[in-house]
């Protein structure tokens, strides 16, 4: 008999984590959603390392990581920005990812087996103008994968991101509607992305259907994407 998987998706409450973890129960897995607020398993912030580990603690194995929980930050010319706009992103974006990864990931290297899938954006790959701090720690979420990927390649656990264009989502309700705009006509097939089809590509990624692929970087853009 199959051990019944556990995945925790952070960013659960809304938007691309939420629509991720109803895909995930759907294939029959365990889920967990975390988040700051909303209707979620888990109440906490991912910048919070003492309240992971009491979390890890509590929930005990995970075998997916969905890091889905990002903030998107100034919307504004980099040389408006402030350092302090560039260390709250860095700290929810790239540092709360870093921390869940550094919580959950060892048990599953002990174990053999993990699905670690990071969201990044086409952001990190094109670098949107006004959003430099995004831009930025998406990039660098990029970067911590691919290096990620290559440090865990033989223990069974396979890392990837994923790196959407614009998606309907409750994020980009709140972006500026010429920059929606903007981004939107980026997209030759001249629409947003809904998200349940960013959730098909996250079932495939959390699952034993992925094998020989890890520190890869999947777009899902509408043809946005170049490279």
């Amino acid at each position: 008999m199959t051990t019944q998987r556990t995945a925790l998706v952070t960013g659960g409450a809304s938007g691309l984590g939420a629509a991720a973890a109803r895909r995930l129960r759907a294939d029959g897995l365990r889920v967990l959603t975390l988040d700051l607020t909303g209707k979620v398993d888990l109440i906490l912030d991912v910048t919070d390392e003492a309240g992971l580990t009491s979390v890890s603690a509590e929930i005990g194995t995970v075998d997916v990581l969905i890091n889905s929980a990002g903030i998107v930050g100034a919307n504004r010319p980099l040389l408006e920005t402030t350092s302090d706009e560039w260390r709250r992103v860095f700290d929810v974006n790239v540092l709360g990812t870093v921390n869940t990864i550094r919580t959950f990931v060892p048990g599953m290297r002990d174990r053999g087996w993990g699905r670690v899938v990071n969201f990044a954006s086409m952001a990190g790959k094109d670098g949107n103008p006004n959003l430099s701090v995004y831009s930025a720690s998406k990039a660098a979420v990029i970067g911590l994968t691919k290096s990620l990927g290559k440090e865990l390649a033989t223990t069974g656990v396979i890392v990837n991101a994923i790196a959407p264009a614009v998606i309907a989502t409750p994020m980009n309700a709140s972006t500026a509607p010429d920059v929606l705009a903007h981004l939107t006509s980026l997209i030759p097939m001249k629409r947003v992305g809904q998200p349940e089809e960013v959730a098909e590509l996250v079932a495939f990624l959390a699952s034993d259907r992925v094998s020989f692929s890890t520190g890869a970087v999947y777009d899902i853009s509408g043809g946005r994407a170049t490279y």
